[in-house]
């Protein structure tokens, strides 16, 4: 199994901090925002590479940390030096795929979100239901869910539908950017964008794919923390304890 990181925005919500630095890779307590992520990862066993994808304007950062890293890390430049000029999720997604030629199951993660519990228990999860799948939780705020991917799942967890961004949200389900994708659906991701499948957030691909393969949705086991501004940061970096579930 291959993991791709998505690392390729801006994070113009955290400026100053983040004008010159990726957000994956500032510090919480003693570690970066990724290597919280990949730290876990790597404990499951069930990974042997690991493929950042950065824009061209941080590549040399993703660079220095992987050097000096023991993971099999390889990171690509996606070319991009503008947050209005990126690719967005999808497209970077495919950019992976196709440059390094993978043919292989993939968990897909975001590298600016940081975990209370080991993500094992979602490739366990996986790896019984024997298809794609990603996670959901429960959200109360009718404000928020405006702002994420909506889920609707069966009494199976069966994902019949995402929507993201919903003006109306239909249900309470968010689904946070954490996915896996069977060889069989990873290889369906031009054909997704061909068929006029969103680019832009992560979770358009899994709208598309739930439409054409069995997609499940594991309910998350405890909690995620999304680092989306100086004020989300700075909570975090008071408050996270790692992983405790």
């Amino acid at each position: 199994m291959k993991c791709l990181i998505l690392a390729a925005g801006y994070a113009t919500r955290l400026y100053p901090l983040t004008e010159n630095f990726p957000k994956p890779l500032l510090k919480v307590g003693e570690k970066t925002i990724l290597d919280w992520l990949l730290d876990d990862i790597s404990s499951s066993g069930e990974v042997d590479g690991y493929i950042v994808i950065s824009n061209h304007r941080f590549v040399g950062h993703f660079n220095d940390w992987a050097s000096s890293h023991r993971l099999p890390i390889t990171v690509l430049d996606d070319g991009t030096s503008s947050n209005e000029t990126r690719l967005g999720a999808v497209c970077d997604m495919l950019f992976a795929v196709e440059k390094l030629g993978i043919d292989d199951d993939i968990l897909v993660i975001a590298g600016d979100n940081v975990l209370d519990f080991s993500l094992t228990s979602f490739l366990n999860y996986a790896k019984a239901k024997n298809t794609s799948c990603t996670m959901r939780y429960y959200e109360k705020d009718e404000k928020k869910l405006r702002k994420c991917g909506i889920a609707e799942a069966d009494s199976n967890d069966l994902l019949l539908c995402l929507e993201e961004k919903p003006e109306n949200p239909r249900s309470h389900w968010c689904t946070p950017p954490f996915y896996y994708y069977k060889r069989e659906d990873a290889a369906k991701i031009r054909d997704a964008i061909a068929d006029g499948c969103g680019t832009d957030a992560p979770g358009s691909l899994v709208s598309w794919m739930c439409k054409h393969t069995a997609v499940h949705s594991m309910e998350m086991p405890g909690n995620r923390y999304d680092i989306g501004n100086l004020e989300s940061y700075q909570a975090v970096c008071k408050y996270y304890k790692g992983i405790t579930k």
